[in-house]
């Protein structure tokens, strides 16, 4: 019998994210213009966490972090094989965990940080340089850190596709499994999905520094303008 596990919003958000990460990287290591790139999908970035966080709350079944982030005992059960469940497993929660803090600890850093020559965050400005810079450098080692997460996390698909004989990607991709053991994901409707949708699209507008002041240059200017 198949099963319901991961709704479309979760799915579509975790390959949105996966899509938005190695762009990110790329147009990292590329510099220059694709600085400004870098900036836009890292908004991108946080609206998308944004929107996961408040859907681990009011999300589907799977998808709430009430369902599957456990406490030890749950961890030890599973390692031990005697866990039973659809969904991230225990130790898998602490995975998702992981990446959730590390990537949104990386792009929000990224809103302060800057590159030394014509690109910076888009609240820069509320930090001044010095801070600036000291930022900058938290966000250089978050990426060491972001890229051994994702390679845990690569490294544990592979093993349980070629040890358990379990394939994590293709619910992820279509929603549904045919293991036994539970019922299919409920909740997460419309109104769960819009209010999501617009908090995270409120708080992108916010990162994006578009309610910050001019600077100073730009405001001098305006006070000279000529008044036709």
């Amino acid at each position: 019998m198949k099963i319901l596990v991961w709704d479309l919003p979760t799915r579509l958000f975790h390959w949105l994210l996966v899509i938005c990460v190695v762009a990110a990287f790329v147009t990292a290591k590329s510099g220059g213009a694709a600085m400004v790139w870098h900036g836009r999908i890292g908004l991108t970035i946080i609206g998308l966490l944004v929107f996961r966080i408040v859907w681990g709350f009011i999300g589907s079944t799977y998808a709430r972090f009430a369902q599957f982030v456990r406490g030890p005992r749950a961890i030890r059960a599973y390692l031990a094989g005697e866990w039973r469940g659809l969904g991230h497993n225990p130790l898998g929660a602490l995975s998702v965990l992981a990446l959730l803090g590390t990537l949104s600890l990386q792009a929000a850093s990224g809103l302060f940080s800057n590159d030394d020559i014509a690109f910076e965050g888009y609240l820069a400005p509320l930090v001044g340089s010095e801070l600036s810079g000291k930022i900058t450098t938290i966000h250089r080692l978050l990426e060491k850190a972001l890229l051994l997460l994702v390679s845990l996390h690569i490294g544990a698909i592979l093993f349980y596709a070629r040890i358990k004989k379990r394939n994590l990607v293709k619910p992820m991709i279509t929603g549904w499994t045919d293991e036994e053991g539970g019922a299919s994901a409920q909740g997460g409707g419309i109104l769960a999905f819009a209010f999501a949708l617009l908090t995270a699209v409120g708080v992108v507008i916010a990162a994006s520094g578009v309610w910050l002041p001019p600077p100073p240059a730009a405001q001098s200017l305006q006070q000279r303008a000529p008044d036709f």
